[in-house]
């Protein structure tokens, strides 16, 4: 297994503007192959935006869906992949059996690489669950993907290493929201107007509890618990009504970050993973010494799951 260069993108959508999302996406896409990139990441739903699906009716929230591979934003996604030579990895509304899913894609000149339907969708009702987990390869390397919210829940990247994923792609659409936890909520739009001639409170905001604060108590142990990379993508700026962080990442298997985006425009970062680190890191001694007898019918019990975040129980 061969070194692997991955880049990280995040950039400000327009909601349900398909064409332009993509113009950016090609835009980044082109710089990240341009800087030697094997790979690049986006944000989840990156192609029709996130948070204003939450307003939508069903007939609107269908009308964004689209078939994979046969739709127009699959082959237009390959396309841009052939184009610059360069693997792509960017979410959807997928259509699939008269059912609706947030969908996340890996695409390369030949086609679909890997497709995974979110396990955990809240932002409307009319999103069905995905119910499965996958691994797929990606120039040497296994890697998996799991979207936002599938991510705060251990057992699901835990399950995704043990099948072999070395590398987790984690697309985003989080941060600056309340909840909880002291210290989060929203961030005001005027830090965000004066961010070119005042930026210093903007990335105070962003940097703190309500953003990069809160990734930092969990991404980092998400990668180290289970000796993996993880790939972290978020939108900056509005998505919807929110504000958001952007603060793309990537972290290496000792939950070290290798390189991350601090701007508050459409940008890339790319990093170099190393396999030697997937046997050097805590997290595969740790997967190695587990003794699954001990919890295997704890773990398995049946519960009923509850997925809404605090910010959308608001009135």
């Amino acid at each position: 297994m061969k070194n692997i260069k991955i880049a990280v993108a995040q950039f400000e959508p327009k909601d349900g503007d398909k064409e332009y999302n993509f113009s950016i996406i090609e835009k980044l896409t082109q710089k990240a192959k341009e800087k030697g990139a094997d790979a690049i990441s986006f944000h989840e739903l990156s192609i029709t935006a996130y948070t204003f699906i939450k307003n939508l009716d069903r007939d609107q929230v269908f009308d964004l869906a689209e078939e994979i591979p046969g739709g127009r934003s699959c082959q237009k996604l390959i396309g841009i992949s052939k184009k610059y030579d360069i693997p792509i990895l960017a979410g959807l509304v997928e259509l699939y059996k008269n059912k609706i899913f947030n969908t996340y894609l890996c695409v390369d000149s030949s086609g679909v690489i890997a497709r995974f339907q979110k396990l955990h969708p809240f932002i409307s009702t009319h999103f069905a669950a995905g119910n499965e987990y996958i691994v797929f390869d990606l120039k040497g390397w296994k890697c998996g993907i799991l979207i936002c919210y599938d991510n705060n829940v251990v057992e699901n990247v835990r399950a995704t290493s043990l099948l072999g994923a070395d590398i987790i792609f984690a697309p985003h659409v989080t941060g600056c929201t309340p909840s909880s936890m002291p210290g989060r909520g929203y961030v005001k739009d005027d830090l965000w107007q004066n961010r070119s001639c005042d930026p210093v409170p903007l990335r105070l905001e962003f940097d703190g509890p309500k953003g990069r604060g809160w990734l930092m108590r969990w991404l980092p142990a998400r990668a180290f618990d289970n000796g993996v990379y993880y790939v972290f993508t978020n939108p900056v700026g509005y998505d919807g009504d929110h504000l958001k962080n952007g603060n793309s990442m990537i972290l290496d298997p000792y939950g070290e970050i290798l390189a991350e985006i601090k701007s508050f425009d459409n940008e890339i970062t790319i990093a170099t993973l190393t396999p030697d680190k997937l046997k050097l890191s805590g997290g595969f001694r740790y997967k190695n010494a587990r003794r699954p007898e001990l919890y295997r019918d704890i773990i398995g019990k049946d519960h009923k799951s509850e997925t809404i975040p605090i910010w959308l129980t608001e009135k």
